[in-house]
């Protein structure tokens, strides 16, 4: 009876264990539309948040650089 309630217990323990198969991306069904994200820099920028130009890259990097910057606790103590 014991050994039969260990094994028992064993198994269910193996079982809990088990890796599902996961896929990145699940099937299409028919009438679904995907909806792909887009580049950060082609957002409007936040009303009240940091201001960057729509569609340049270049000035929505240069905010994110002075965002770390702002962030770096050296530099936040010496400004």
């Amino acid at each position: 009876m014991i050994r039969r309630l260990l094994v028992a217990a064993a198994v269910l323990t193996l079982a809990a264990c088990m890796e599902v198969e996961q896929a990145s991306t699940p099937e299409r069904q028919a009438g679904q539309t995907v909806r792909r994200d887009t580049a950060a820099w082609n957002n409007e920028p936040l009303a009240n948040g940091p201001k960057w130009s729509k569609g340049d890259r270049t000035s929505w990097e240069e905010q994110i650089k002075k965002r770390q910057l702002a962030q770096h606790e050296d530099r936040r103590i010496y400004q």
